[in-house]
């Protein structure tokens, strides 16, 4: 059962931003890529107040993915990369990215804090970064 709002369309944008993201970080990372994104359309909270939709999270400006400034990321999503978007869709999560509302690919190791959020952990390449339960319920 999905849980944020979704149509066909909705997933076919977010394989083509986990594709974009994260396709060099294989699978599991592409679905990281998915867990921090429907996140932030459950988060309601923090830089995501008025992200409520998979649209609106995608193109978020500023603070949004710099994926979708790339001419890979307006490549058509392919049905393996669907297939993957709809288990994030339905709530299927992964740590690090389980609460995560956000990731970055530092060139070192990961900072302890980034933008004052924890880091929850490391998988390939990607930091991934998560609120504290109090400043966010709704995506633990």
């Amino acid at each position: 059962m999905a849980v944020v709002p979704f149509n066909q369309a909705d997933v076919k944008l977010l394989a083509r931003l986990m594709r974009a993201e994260a396709e060099g970080e294989g699978k599991l990372g592409m679905l990281m890529v998915g867990n921090t994104g429907v996140n932030r359309v459950r988060g309601n909270c923090i830089d995501f107040t008025e992200i409520d939709t998979i649209r609106k999270m995608v193109f978020q400006s500023p603070g949004g993915f710099e994926a979708t400034q790339k001419g890979y990321f307006y490549q058509r999503a392919r049905e393996k990369d669907k297939r993957l978007a709809r288990r994030t869709i339905n709530g299927e999560r992964f740590h690090p990215a389980t609460n995560s509302l956000w990731f970055f690919k530092p060139s070192g190791d990961c900072p302890a804090q980034w933008f004052g959020q924890w880091n929850t952990g490391r998988f390939k390449s990607h930091c991934f970064y998560s609120p504290i339960r109090s400043d966010c319920p709704s995506v633990y």
